[in-house]
This record gives C-alpha cells, sequence and structure tokens, in this order.
C-alpha cells in the first residue's frame, strides 16, 4: 500500500489547522511554512478538502482556512478520501467491482480483507488522536510490533 503525497500533506495540513483551533482562519502560506508543503500544491489540496467539507474557506484580510467540523469528527480517512478518492483500489477500481476467474478468484476476498483493515485504522482515528498525540491503543499496538518497522 501506498499513501501518495497528496494524502501525506492533506493530513499534515488538516493536522495543523487542528492545533491551531483557536477560532482564526489560518493562512495557507502558514500551513505550508510550517509544514513543509509547497505552497502551490496545498492551495489544490485544500480546494479538495474544501469541496469534501473537511475545510472552510475565508477570503480577505483575515481569511484563511479552518477545519468545517470538530476534529473529533474528522478521521484520516475522511481526510483521504477527499483528496484521493477511494482508500483501497485495484488498477484504480475499487475491489467489490473486479471479478477473477480460474486461479485468481482467491485474490478477491484477499483485497476485500486488505480494504476492511486499512478502512479499520484510518477510520478508527482522528484527526484530534493526532492532534493529542493519543493514538487508539489497537494503533498504538501494531506501531509498536517491531516488525512493523522494518522494510522486508
Amino acid at each position: 500500500m501506498r499513501i501518495s503525497a497528496r494524502a501525506d500533506y492533506a493530513v499534515r495540513a488538516v493536522l495543523e489547522l487542528a492545533v491551531r483551533q483557536d477560532g482564526a482562519a489560518v493562512k495557507a502560506e502558514a500551513i505550508a511554512a510550517e509544514q513543509g508543503i509547497p505552497h502551490k500544491f496545498l492551495e489544490g489540496i485544500l480546494g479538495d478538502l474544501r469541496r469534501a467539507g473537511v475545510v472552510d474557506s475565508r477570503r480577505g484580510g483575515g481569511g484563511g482556512y479552518r477545519l468545517a467540523r470538530e476534529a473529533t469528527k474528522i478521521t484520516v480517512a475522511d481526510v483521504i478520501r477527499a483528496v484521493d478518492g477511494p482508500i483501497v483500489s485495484v488498477r484504480g477500481e475499487r475491489p467489490t467491482g473486479l471479478a477473477y476467474t480460474g486461479s485468481a478468484q482467491p485474490l478477491l476476498p484477499l483485497w476485500i480483507a486488505l480494504r476492511a483493515n486499512v478502512r479499520k485504522i484510518l477510520e478508527g482515528v482522528t484527526i484530534a488522536d493526532i492532534a493529542a498525540d493519543a493514538l487508539p491503543e489497537p494503533v498504538k499496538e501494531l506501531a509498536a510490533e517491531p516488525a512493523a518497522w522494518e522494510n522486508p
């Protein structure tokens, strides 16, 4: 599984808004500078997040971006879907849209199981969890396994 640069930057941008939730809008330039994200790339990402209802924007001198809802109501999955579409796809298709024949038939349940596990993690972690450095226990347990940090 691969997390795109867009998804990584989007989660970081939303996280930056969550930790700055004092009611004031945050300019894209400030988010880009704080997170080391190319500004022009971030503008496109923020547009996708706005269209998906994850962030709101305000124009003008006091303008910028803020979360559209509480950080406790925004999951990592919400953010990734907003910028990349379905979380798990095979050749650009959702696993439920695939059909295999012959010896490849057992692949479909494998891809479905993979999607279910990825969704379980990403839908179970909110932006508020990350902002508070309080990942859910199942995520902490998985990350604590030494093999999780190894590249085969």
